[in-house]
């Protein structure tokens, strides 16, 4: 790719990615997040959540004449502590989800895991380092919704990298092969040049 090009591709990525810290002339050419489908369960999830509670209330206001104030007062405490509960989770989800991307650059491999609101980690790997990638499906859930995991192995260390309810697709797998094996190609180049000189 001719220089004027990356630098284009380079400035955009850091528009789009600021987060990245990318290096000089490295432009993000995949950016990965978790299958819709798990975005879809925990909206749907929050909404289900929503729904028992709003009908929860529904029933206190009906059985108004059944209850005194006092347990009237309780019921609204325990429903709306509930409902705060079910917000708690619900942005906690969507952060989780949200902090889950794999993004594949001209250079690296960049991996934000995150488990928890408190717990995340950021990888990054040389393209050249990579020795294989996979993509795998497991169980008949997996295959319904076409999501699975990605896996990159590493030469030397034999460390695999798994990005987990991905929904990568065959295209991409072969374009992401591609790329690693031509970063692999131009890096046994810069060494046999440094190797003649």
């Amino acid at each position: 790719m001719d220089e004027g090009l990356a630098k284009i591709r380079h400035e955009r990525s850091v528009k789009d990615f600021p987060f990245l810290e990318l290096e000089d002339n490295e432009y993000v050419e995949y950016a990965f997040k978790r299958a819709k489908i798990w975005l879809n369960l925990i909206l749907g999830g929050l909404a289900a959540g929503l729904i028992f509670i709003l009908l929860a209330f529904l029933l206190v206001l009906m059985g108004k004449d059944f209850l005194d104030t006092t347990g009237i007062s309780f019921l609204y405490i325990i429903l709306g502590a509930l409902l705060f509960s079910v917000f708690l989770v619900g942005v906690f989800t969507l952060m989780v989800y949200r902090g889950n991307k794999l993004f594949i650059t001209n250079k690296h491999v960049i991996q934000m895991t995150m488990a928890s609101p408190m717990s995340s980690s950021v990888n990054m790997i040389d393209l050249p380092s990579i020795e294989d990638t996979s993509f795998s499906q497991d169980g008949i859930m997996q295959k319904m919704f076409g999501y699975g995991t990605f896996r990159l192995s590493t030469v030397g260390e034999e460390t695999t990298y798994t990005f987990k309810k991905s929904d990568i697709t065959a295209e991409e797998l072969r374009a992401v092969s591609k790329l690693v094996t031509k970063a692999k190609v131009s890096d046994d180049k810069k060494d046999s040049v440094l190797i003649v000189s």
